[in-house]
């Protein structure tokens, strides 16, 4: 088992800046594919970005490219999402997930392919 705790979400203005943090337990993580999805109030959770487990590659939502980015530390445990330049319709609930390493390809776009989530963390962004 894995355990996904997001931090970091909130209130926030038009145009600021937060970063997320997701903090893993229970396996190692450094076997692990990372990704953040998002859920707004009424609509389907949808994929935000993603990075492989050593980081080699990166996965990036059109709707948040340039905006936001995706890191990890593995010696921490631990997955960002750095979010800039937040406009409103980036309000949701934002959730991280683990996908166990497997010798084949997998698309991390995918929820379907994630074994594990967190709890989500609300993020609020007014204009």
């Amino acid at each position: 088992q894995v355990q996904l705790v997001e931090s970091g979400g909130g209130l926030v203005q038009a145009g600021a800046s937060l970063r997320l943090s997701c903090a893993a337990s229970g396996r190692t993580f450094s076997n692990y594919h990372m990704g953040w999805f998002r859920q707004a109030p009424g609509k389907e959770r949808e994929f935000v970005a993603a990075l492989t487990w050593n980081s080699g590659a990166t996965y990036v939502a059109g709707s948040v490219k340039g905006r936001f980015t995706i890191s990890r530390d593995n010696a921490k445990n631990t997955v960002y999402l750095q979010m800039n330049s937040l406009k409103p319709e980036d309000t949701a609930v934002y959730y991280c997930a683990a996908d166990l390493l497997e010798l084949s390809s997998t698309d991390l776009t995918t929820a379907a392919v994630y074994d594990y989530w967190g709890q989500g963390t609300q993020v609020t962004v007014s204009s």
